[in-house]
């Protein structure tokens, strides 16, 4: 045996026995809709691939990915065939590029994350294209690119000449998607012109930890709205370009021995691209300007360009903030505390500014070291197979049929009691009874399987039930874990509470990522074009059309919840429907949080057409946001929120009936987001959108007068330092109302698609 075969199979060895759990434990995932034998769990090395970084793993990779023949080219969208494809630790020589289908996800070994090595003479967009352009347009409408994962690579392209284009990723995705654990690796040579990140369009979505390491730009990016958190950029000629966006939130941003931190200049001052950005709790060091804008007091759009930054460490940047004109903000070793440009309304308002800002007055509660406090999703990593507990081993069948409460509820019983993680394995889970996560709970899903209430406990719209309930009781103690899974409803559910949230949780915040509630529109819910097809114009609920009373509620005696790219959703089309058709179904309320002592923290989420709300504070405090995302129900004003469900005073719902005598316009229509008596809310980017009147999108324009409802964001009764930066709402005349009387009219706030305020304070 030769020496570097030796090397080669002691590496292996190692690796075999450091393996990562994930490509160890026996996988039984079930579609159930998608063919006898179809895999969800497909190791690459199984298809070939070798790993070793000599062999084009090209054609193996993608045979992975294309196994069982899920949605790909030419296949709108698809719930049907889920995909997890796994990348053992090694070196992957590629030479054209890797493409995930619709619904699958790409990990590699999260305790030894692989490399994706482009060879010198590689060709296509990006080593991951994870929307290719087989035609001259995406293969995927990007804002319907929902629920997909990659994470644990190294990206390396510096094979590729450096004055050769290249891309590491082409990922013009929306919500429900997310990239975690990535390093990019490109040349850093003068004449580089390689990009790390590539995005242009979309509705997402969350980032989180990446590292871009060389290269011309780390990240060239435009999008509706993205939340990214802890991306560092070392020796790129340009950190980040913002190619376009109307709302856009970093947190924790490290950029290190860069020319420029952020270029959002594009369009130039008079059609800048760039609605806005929100920027805190990061460092800049050694990096020429911080941040170039277009933006100046006549700039076009009026309010384009804004820009919000608050407690930003500065070590060795000359120029903090560059104009087209010279220096907004000069630089040096210092630390920011808050500044920024565009409209304020502190309370009253428009004002436009640019300058110095007070920062919020942040609860130590919220903080760890004077920052937010943030937490990656974990992996579990260090733990063998041993700790894990398949579902499957209980006896439950996925398949959207079967009665699977008693076993899925032993399952998590099982898993608490034994101290093990229970992994949840790709299926259906029918049940036709509350599911309870008690404290301690740590639930794992594989490509985001479904908990799927049924039946008649979950209908009765005047006694709603949860269909999980964390913790038993509102206040319990504990801690918990959970991540990768959707909870759905099926059929008529007029009664159900998606998720319940008691716990009550000190030390270290419990935990949800990447947990979603996905409410119709896919196979097995009977929630879909068959059964309530959309019908413009008509008043009439059809009461099998009623699938939700509520998406989550954190309750009184809840505290101490981390939350991280969850998606609240209410199906306005059918995925499964080719030509993507729309649909209305009614469901009741998006997030209500009226716990006492708060303590909350939410990254990158999102709450869409639910009839009351999407998300509604009451009585509660010391909560952060990071771009939220909202959108009125699609079907309103016919009908409108009055039906179908009533007001109930013990939730504090919204009475449309009361609140909107007086009020011209479509005023009864869902409340984006509502606080009530509530007190140290800090929101850091929000996109409250309105795009349709019954159907139609005529309304949601500057020229038609952004007509499609009356209100979008209410502030009620007590209003202790609630905050919010870049405010952007699309197709609601008021932008934020104040017990009842508008405070920022959308004429009066410009910009490129949206109107936006970037910094309200309510004292």
């Amino acid at each position: 045996m030769r020496f570097s075969t030796f090397l080669l199979a002691v590496a292996g060895l190692a690796s075999s026995v450091n393996a990562y759990w994930l490509g160890d434990i026996a996988h039984r995932g079930l579609a159930p809709f998608a063919g006898p034998n179809y895999p969800v769990f497909r190791n690459v090395k199984d298809y070939g691939a070798r790993g070793d970084g000599v062999t084009d793993d090209t054609a193996a990779i993608n045979a992975a990915i294309t196994a069982g023949n899920p949605c790909n080219r030419g296949c709108a969208s698809s719930t049907t065939t889920p995909g997890l494809v796994y990348f053992p630790a090694g070196t992957y020589l590629i030479s054209g590029s890797i493409r995930p289908a619709y619904f699958t996800m790409l990990y590699g070994d999260a305790a030894n994350p692989p490399t994706l090595k482009a060879t010198a003479n590689f060709e296509g967009f990006g080593l991951i294209d994870g929307n290719p352009y087989y035609t001259d347009v995406l293969n995927w409408k990007s804002v319907n690119v929902f629920f997909r994962q990659v994470r644990n690579f190294i990206i390396d392209t510096t094979a590729i000449p450096p004055a050769k284009a290249a891309t590491g990723m082409h990922w013009p995705t929306s919500q429900a998607t997310s990239l975690q654990n990535i390093v990019f690796n490109m040349p850093a040579t003068p004449d580089v012109v390689h990009v790390g990140l590539f995005i242009e369009e979309g509705s997402g979505g969350f980032i989180t930890d990446l590292t871009f390491n060389g290269g011309a730009s780390g990240a060239s990016m435009g999008n509706q709205q993205y939340t990214m958190r802890n991306l560092k950029f070392n020796n790129c000629k340009t950190a980040i370009i913002q190619i376009w966006d109307w709302g856009w939130t970093y947190v924790g941003l490290s950029i290190n021995n860069c020319q420029v931190g952020i270029d959002m200049t594009g369009g130039g001052s008079n059609a800048i691209t760039t609605g806005s950005v929100t920027l805190i709790d990061s460092t800049l060091t050694n990096v020429g300007v911080g941040i170039k804008t277009a933006w100046t007091g006549n700039s076009s759009p009026e309010t384009a360009g804004s820009l919000v930054l608050e407690n930003i460490q500065l070590s060795n940047v000359p120029v903090a903030v560059q104009g087209p004109n010279g220096n907004l903000l000069n630089g040096g070793t210092t630390t920011i505390a808050a500044w920024g440009n565009g409209h304020s309304y502190t309370p009253n308002g428009p004002r436009e500014f640019s300058g110095p800002i007070t920062p919020n007055p942040r609860p130590a509660s919220l903080l760890v070291n004077g920052r937010y406090y943030t937490r990656s999703k974990p992996q579990y990593e260090s733990l063998p197979a041993s700790s894990f507990l398949s579902v499957r081993s209980f006896g439950v069948r996925g398949d959207a049929a079967a009665d699977d409460t008693a076993a899925l509820q032993a399952a998590i019983d099982q898993a608490v009691s034994s101290n093990r993680i229970l992994f949840l394995d790709y299926g259906l889970y029918r049940v036709t009874n509350t599911i309870r996560i008690p404290p301690g709970a740590r639930i794992v899903g594989e490509s985001f399987p479904v908990i799927l209430s049924a039946g008649p406990y979950f209908n009765d719209i005047n006694n709603p039930r949860p269909v999980v309930q964390v913790g038993s009781v509102s206040g319990q103690v504990g801690q918990v874990e959970l991540s990768d899974f959707i909870i759905s409803t099926q059929n008529a559910q007029a009664g159900a509470v998606c998720i319940e949230y008691n716990l009550a949780t000190s030390g270290t915040p419990s935990g949800m990522w990447d947990v979603h509630v996905r409410i119709g529109g896919f196979t097995g819910t009977q929630q879909q074009v068959a059964q309530c097809l959309k019908s413009p114009g008509n008043p009439t609920v059809k009461p099998e059309c009623i699938v939700a009373f509520m998406a989550m509620h954190i309750t009184k005696g809840a505290s101490g919840l981390y939350m991280e790219n969850v998606w609240l959703w209410t199906a306005d089309h059918d995925i499964d429907d080719q030509p993507n058709t729309q649909i209305t179904i009614y469901s009741g309320r998006g997030l209500l949080i009226d716990s006492e002592k708060g303590n909350f923290w939410l990254y990158g989420t999102g709450s869409e057409h639910h009839v009351l709300y999407q998300y509604q504070l009451v009585k509660t405090q010391n909560i952060f946001m990071g771009q939220i995302q909202t959108e009125t129900p699609y079907y309103m004003p016919i009908p409108n929120a009055l039906v179908p469900f009533n007001p109930i005073p013990a939730l504090y719902d919204p009475d449309y009936r009361a609140s909107c005598v007086g009020v011209a316009g479509n005023c009864p229509a869902s409340w984006g987001l509502r606080t009530i008596d509530s007190r140290n809310i800090f929101v850091y980017g929000a996109g409250l959108y309105s795009f349709f009147d019954n159907y139609s999108t005529a309304c949601s324009t500057f020229t038609a007068g952004q007509t499609c409802q009356a209100r979008i964001t209410s502030i009620e009764g007590v209003a202790d330092n609630i905050n919010i930066y870049n405010l952007n709402t699309i197709g609601s005349q008021s932008m934020l109302n104040r017990n009842g009387a508008m405070v920022a009219w959308y004429n009066d706030n410009v910009n490129v698609f949206p109107s936006c305020i970037a910094v309200y304070k309510s004292n």
